[in-house]
């Protein structure tokens, strides 16, 4: 895709620019456009993953990397994509029950994070405070 920039010119001009080049202009703004759909889609699951992230931090309590690391830790058992554990996770919080398999997997994890942090503070594990 070739970019370029231009400074008031006539519409024709602007159209002309547009569509010269190696391809054609409108398999750039198709995949423009998909490009656009998965950063959104990105974007959104984040949303969720940081969302779900900050519950396990006030419920647990621990620090933003050791929270993220639970929730990757469930989304493996339960073969599950991290947002979709996330999501599931704020579902429960409004009401919405959380998948059995999900249910097992947070308390094994759960159990096994506190036990591998008995005898340290409770703010001590799992890496960054960002």
């Amino acid at each position: 895709m070739q970019r370029t920039t231009m400074i008031q010119q006539e519409w024709w001009d602007l159209r002309a620019e547009a569509t010269w080049g190696n391809t054609p202009a409108g398999q750039d703004v198709v995949a423009l456009c998909a490009e656009n759909d998965q950063l959104r889609r990105a974007l959104a699951g984040r949303a969720v993953i940081d969302q779900a992230r900050g519950m396990v931090m006030v419920l647990t309590p621990c620090r933003r990397g050791a929270a993220r690391k639970l929730l990757v830790d469930v989304s493996r058992q339960c073969d599950a994509r991290l947002p979709e554990v996330a999501a599931a996770l704020v579902a429960a919080w409004e009401g919405k029950p959380l998948p059995e398999h999900m249910q097992r997997a947070l308390r094994r994890t759960l159990r096994r994070f506190h036990a591998e942090n008995q005898g340290r503070g409770s703010r001590q594990p799992g890496g960054s405070s960002r």
